[in-house]
């Protein structure tokens, strides 16, 4: 009850005129950052940062979480349209959401996101509000054995049930995580796989890896197809910017599941939401399989709508963890956390003690941006599905500009646009050959994590290997697990049976 009268006087605050001015323009900021490629909430708010001191604490942040939960939004709408995801964490939209845009319902595609963020975002707003001690409880438990459990179950998980083949899904996840061995290593301090190459110490960036692979090895797809099946890539939508009924019907569950996996990963400093959009959409996969209609990839309505409510609902809660442990889960959350230190405050339990204004203000103004993020862009769809009109060869044209300049703005190196080329043609010869790129994604994101958590466990433990199988959570993984690749054989052998019959 505390709780709740404490957020009915953070609503009196953030219904201020400028209060709401500041959730507007930071919505409306991260949903334009996160349509460029490249680009993204946490480089928004990194660039912002130096022009919001001449803001009080509580506008700054309110600022800042506007641009967070609008960079979401930004990302899904041209992972959708152009298959061009801002950030990781839109990855997985690309999967179904580009495929129904290319079918004609580019306008259905965006209105499911869009109502798969706002139902993730506002369900987790009330977890965060009313159930915060409890995940700030069960983010406690986890030490390195159980984050190295953790991304065994995404490694093997997505490499099998994502990928319609295991060994093509295999390799894809071992060129991700050979990707992530280049660099100084953490712990020794020696170069590895770099060639002597000092732009290659700091690694290779995850911007750039998601933006070549994904956008740039679409575009060179497409030049490459674009003479001998032009038809295939002219795309046409319909007007209507809604769902129907039975569309309705079809996402709603997947919102709902999508947003029950992505409420946990709030708390757990895993990388933020990448992990349960990814899981999400292999959930939905699973299910799909055991319908007498297969839809997916096909533009699967429900491919999209988990991964979009997940992303939304693990942000929620990634806002509670900044707040209540100082945890930050994200790359633009630990930006905010350097944004809390540099206004002289320390995130965390002393916050809500010291600085109660501040902290319900702000999460009275998260319902606030979920409702103008919806009015912003579901009304819009079919505006926005508009772009896909342009003529394809400067649509195309003006994607790579924006690729390179994003990973240009995010470096400031000349090497990483031509790392970015050499990206982009991997991505073109996964594609050419049928090799999927969720697992390379996976194993990009996981594998620093899954690294230093396996070293931190074996440290720990004095080099004893049982320190894996200890304690319930990475026992109850590997279960999982085992259930996952147990049903994919099963999957894989009635399949083969059905086709020999």
């Amino acid at each position: 009850m505390d709780s709740l009268n404490l957020l009915m006087g953070g609503f009196s605050a953030a219904f201020t005129p400028m209060n709401l001015l500041w959730v507007l323009v930071g919505c409306l900021l991260g949903t334009m950052v996160g349509t460029l490629p490249g680009m993204g909430s946490s480089m928004a708010v990194s660039l912002l940062l130096p022009l919001t001191f001449a803001l009080d604490p509580t506008a700054a942040f309110i600022l800042f979480a506007g641009v967070y939960f609008g960079g979401l939004f930004g990302d899904s709408t041209m992972a959708i349209l152009m298959n061009t995801p801002g950030q990781a964490s839109a990855i997985v939209s690309t999967f179904e959401g580009h495929k129904m845009a290319k079918d004609g319902r580019a306008p259905q595609a965006l209105a499911t996101a869009a109502i798969g963020a706002f139902i993730g975002g506002m369900i987790s707003c009330v977890v965060v509000v009313f159930l915060a001690p409890a995940l700030a409880e069960f983010s406690s438990n986890f030490g390195p054995a159980e984050f190295f459990a953790l991304a065994l179950f995404a490694f093997v998980a997505t490499s099998s049930v994502v990928s319609d083949s295991v060994v093509k899904g295999l390799a894809a996840l071992v060129v991700g995580l050979g990707i992530t061995t280049v660099g100084i290593d953490a712990i020794t301090g020696t170069p590895r796989f770099s060639s002597g190459v000092p732009e290659l110490f700091d690694g290779i960036s995850l911007i750039t890896v998601s933006v070549g692979v994904l956008a740039l090895g679409e575009v060179l797809h497409v030049a490459s197809r674009i003479r001998r099946d032009p038809a295939a890539h002219v795309m046409k939508f319909s007007g209507r910017p809604f769902l129907s009924r039975s569309e309705l019907r079809e996402a709603a569950p997947a919102w709902f599941r999508g947003t029950a996996i992505g409420l946990p990963f709030g708390v757990i400093p895993a990388g933020g939401a990448e992990i349960p959009t990814f899981v999400s959409y292999a959930v939905e996969r699973n299910l799909d399989r055991r319908r007498r209609i297969p839809t997916f990839g096909r533009g699967s309505i429900r491919g999209l709508a988990a991964p979009e409510a997940a992303g939304n609902a693990t942000t929620g809660t990634a806002m509670g963890a900044l707040l209540a442990l100082g945890l930050p889960v994200s790359s633009t959350a630990a930006i905010m956390l350097a944004a809390f230190r540099q206004y002289g405050m320390q995130p965390g339990p002393l916050l809500f003690d010291r600085s109660p204004e501040l902290v319900w203000t702000l999460l009275a103004s998260l319902f606030i941006a979920m409702i103008v993020l919806l009015l912003i862009n579901l009304p819009f769809a079919r505006h926005w599905a508009k772009v896909l009109r342009l003529p394809k060869q400067y649509l195309y044209a003006g994607i790579t500009v924006f690729c390179g300049l994003g990973v240009y703005a995010t470096s400031g190196s000349i090497f990483d646009l031509f790392l970015l080329l050499g990206i982009g043609l991997i991505g073109f010869v996964m594609r050419r050959h049928g090799v999927p790129l969720a697992p390379l994604m996976i194993g990009m994101v996981l594998g620093p994590l899954a690294e230093t958590s396996m070293r931190d466990a074996l440290l720990s433990s004095n080099g004893d290997y049982s320190v894996f199988v200890t304690g319930p959570i990475p026992l109850v993984m590997y279960g999982l697990l085992v259930l996952v690749l147990a049903f994919t054989i099963r999957n894989r052998i009635v399949s083969r049976t059905k086709q020999d019959v």
